[in-house]
């Protein structure tokens, strides 16, 4: 852990907060993510090792606590009341993000995995005109292993899976990783991306036509643009 060797609160919730991927576990945490392989999906680039190091750093700070699992065989994560405390920080960094910096996406920042883990938990499956749905995405642009995603929906619940689940597919869509990201941060509507012929969908009508309703959208897809930061800070003397 780093020390700014300061007793300002600022220094002091940076010395726990401020190291790489911390931040990003407790946005996991809060959006719902409870064990460890779930962790890992939410943060794809980060090592295994990092990560349990980053959760045992955050439980002896008082953030979380490792619990056992209902089924006893596993463990889970949760938040402490001093984690919880921090959603308002997290939620303002995301609108703060969205807002200035949304416009320097470049190619690094493209991760079909996150992108469909997060599309995941966010879908409005009460929407859905059906109780059972297998949704298919092709991105063909997307690095090898990381083209096909399946959403398999069933009985209120969502699993993703990066392998032919071997069951019949409802809807296909089919579009570059970059447009899809689009999408789903607010850039670029559903029916933008289908008239200019950037995103194809291929299924029955009930489930094209209310589409926009339960593919849901990120968090921060709201949030207007505010601008491109600038490339270089004025120096006043």
């Amino acid at each position: 852990m780093m020390r700014y060797g300061q007793f300002c609160p600022v220094a002091k919730a940076l010395e726990l907060l401020a190291e790489r991927w911390t931040l990003l576990i407790i946005r996991e945490l809060l959006m719902g993510s409870r064990r460890f392989n779930d962790l890992k999906r939410g943060v794809p680039l980060m090592s295994p090792s990092m990560l349990s190091q980053r959760l045992k750093t955050l439980a002896g700070g008082g953030i979380l606590v490792r619990e056992r699992s209902p089924d006893f065989h596993s463990y889970e994560y949760r938040l402490t009341r001093a984690g919880e405390e921090l959603k308002p920080l997290i939620m303002q960094l995301g609108t703060w993000g969205q807002r200035w910096s949304r416009s320097s996406l470049e190619s690094h920042d493209l991760d079909a995995s996150l992108l469909m883990w997060d599309m995941r938990r966010n879908l409005h499956i009460d929407k859905l005109p059906q109780q059972h749905a297998v949704i298919y995405f092709d991105f063909p642009d997307a690095p090898k292993g990381m083209r096909r995603w399946w959403l398999v929906v069933d009985e209120g619940e969502v699993d993703l899976c990066f392998e032919d689940p071997g069951v019949e597919v409802d809807l296909s869509l089919s579009t570059s990783l970059r447009t899809m990201t689009r999408i789903w941060m607010g850039d670029l509507s559903l029916a933008q991306a289908r008239t200019q012929g950037m995103l194809k969908v291929l299924g029955p009508a009930r489930l094209v036509r209310c589409l926009g309703d339960w593919l849901g959208a990120s968090t921060f897809a709201h949030v207007p643009a505010g601008g491109a930061l600038a490339p270089k800070a004025l120096l006043v003397e």
